[in-house]
């Protein structure tokens, strides 16, 4: 499941947005409405793809595209910019800055939603196809994972929740970012699932 975050001051289309995506099932949405939270909130959650507005109160979102595309934590992110600046300038400064994709407002949402699918599918192409940490190891092609080199049967949510804790070690998450499945994994993955930590009043980790 990939991990959506929308910048957007106008909390109507930021609703609207969210409530296409995640009618779909394929996406984890997380919201803001302006960028300096955003920055805040990207220290604690995942993020695969931002929908980014330029107009924004506070710090402007071209200024945070320069910050999170000089930051190699983020720089992998892709990113949409949403905006109703249609000067031809404003396009390509945007492009030229590491954006892979500008819409105009007002926009088809059908068109938003091809757009961040055909951008996802492809960062998808070119992640590794193989997450390890020690006795654990998943395959997002086959959607395969091992522990001590046997296959464990997981759930594609479980999964999910599995490739954040790889991704991020020694990194806590809260509880309301998790999915509920932190007993069942655990339970799968045997004695590996002690490597799944909790911490009192935060949330849950690998090894923290």
């Amino acid at each position: 499941m990939h991990n959506i975050l929308i910048i957007e001051d106008q909390e109507d289309l930021r609703e609207l947005i969210r409530y296409n995506l995640e009618r779909l099932d394929l996406y984890e949405v997380t919201e803001s409405g302006n960028a300096n939270d955003a920055l805040i909130l990207m220290e604690d959650i995942s993020v695969d793809l931002i929908l980014l507005d330029l107009m924004l109160p506070g710090l402007k979102g071209l200024e945070f595209l320069k910050i999170i595309k000089s930051n190699p934590d983020y720089d992998h992110i892709a990113v949409v910019i949403i905006s109703a600046k249609t000067d031809e300038e404003d396009i390509v400064k945007g492009l030229n800055l590491g954006a892979d994709d500008y819409l105009t407002k007002p926009f088809s949402i059908k068109v938003l939603m091809a757009k961040v699918e055909s951008i996802l599918r492809r960062v998808l192409s070119q992640e590794k196809s193989v997450y390890s940490y020690k006795e654990i190891s998943l395959n997002l092609v086959t959607f395969q994972t091992m522990v001590a080199g046997k296959e464990v049967r997981l759930t594609r949510k479980e999964q999910d929740l599995l490739l954040l804790f790889i991704k991020n070690p020694k990194k806590a998450f809260h509880r309301n970012q998790l999915l509920a499945h932190i007993a069942s994994l655990r339970k799968k993955l045997g004695e590996s699932g002690k490597l799944i930590h909790s911490l009192s009043k935060i949330g849950y980790g690998l090894e923290i």
